[in-house]
């Protein structure tokens, strides 16, 4: 259960260190802080944020969770997202790829749409279990709206930093606009044998959208930093969210801000034989919005453009097709081979790295 007493990250296995942001500073727009939250975006594109505030939503939605997954699952399977590309639903697990080679996943999630929290009663895109509607009001919506004042603070920094018009990134994420933004509850089993607890039980990928604020309470995130050839744990704070940008505004700030590489695997030590729980706030783009590099609006985005003539930074897809893909090909319903990974993949990719 997500509230049981759980046993410490050990101290014996590789961590890498991230910068620990105070969100009441950069909320009140401390410079000092302000400097070191723009470090570690354009760098790793990690960081610890404490004093987020959303402690008792997050208490609240990992309840919500643990109700939902202790549902029938024939239950939970009337609500399963399917292969179409669609996100919002219940996730069963080994329903996606986890790599080139078609291995499964371990993981179930229960995913909610921004749009339908914010609007509930009224449907906007699927209608969720029970165990969800009942606290849609009172513990979804909250931890919805928590999730993007946080992520509206932090654009409107990135914003100024990167020389864009005031209000440009928040209008590519207008809360009115209907788009992929979710909440999602992940519960991973525990480890049975010993020997797979270094086996991912989530691939390696980049994040689809634009900034991801996460809740975990056991070990298991791993990151792969630029220029290193092996992953290292990130080390769970208690009250610390884990925010990291995604591919949408690493695209939009022509690579400026750094989308990275990461991986969930089993908890490491005497943690894997406990059910691991996480929690996300995923800040997507409005569905129409075209990812690409806002060379036009600022001659910073444009310079760092011109010093990657390798990298495309012109997508020609919106922010829809590009969710709905790298979901849909993740599916192993519609898995034909390992072009269906390369599909399923983002600004990780390139075509000699499926």
């Amino acid at each position: 259960m997500p509230g049981s007493t759980l046993p410490p990250f050990p101290n014996d296995v590789r961590t890498h260190p991230l910068l620990i942001i105070d969100y009441e500073l950069i909320k009140a727009g401390d410079v000092e802080e302000v400097n070191r939250l723009w470090e570690a975006a354009t760098t790793i594109g990690f960081w610890y944020l404490k004093n987020h505030g959303a402690d008792k939503e997050v208490s609240d939605m990992f309840d919500m969770g643990a109700e939902t997954m202790a549902l029938p699952l024939e239950e939970r399977m009337k609500f399963e997202q399917g292969d179409s590309g669609q996100s919002f639903g219940y996730k069963k697990a080994g329903a996606n790829a986890i790599d080139a080679t078609g291995a499964l996943d371990a993981v179930e999630f229960i995913n909610v749409s921004k749009d339908d929290a914010l609007a509930y009663p009224q449907v906007v895109h699927r209608t969720y279990p029970s165990t969800v509607n009942a606290r849609m009001e009172n513990t979804i919506a909250p931890f919805a709206r928590k999730g993007l004042e946080v992520t509206y603070v932090v654009l409107n920094i990135f914003n100024d930093k990167l020389g864009l018009p005031k209000g440009t990134l928040e209008r590519l994420h207008d809360m009115e606009e209907h788009s992929g933004s979710e909440t999602r509850c992940i519960r991973s089993p525990p480890v049975q044998v010993k020997e797979t607890t270094k086996d991912a039980v989530l691939g390696a990928h980049t994040d689809f959208g634009s900034l991801s604020f996460l809740h975990n309470r056991l070990g298991g995130l791993q990151v792969l930093p630029p220029g290193h050839d092996e992953w290292s744990y990130i080390r769970p704070i208690p009250g610390h969210a884990v925010c990291n940008v995604g591919d949408a505004l690493s695209l939009f700030s022509g690579g400026i801000l750094q989308s990275n590489i990461h991986r969930v695997v089993p908890p490491p030590g005497v943690q894997a034989e406990y059910e691991r729980w996480s929690l996300v706030f995923f800040t997507r783009p409005g569905n129409p919005k075209v990812l690409r590099a806002l060379v036009e609006s600022s001659h910073i985005i444009a310079e760092a453009v011109k010093k990657q003539p390798d990298r495309n930074f012109e997508t020609g897809s919106t922010a829809a097709d590009w969710f709905a893909r790298r979901v849909k090909y993740q599916r192993i319903g519609n898995r034909t081979g390992p072009e269906s990974w390369a599909a399923s993949r983002g600004t990780e990719h390139t075509p000699t790295a499926a």
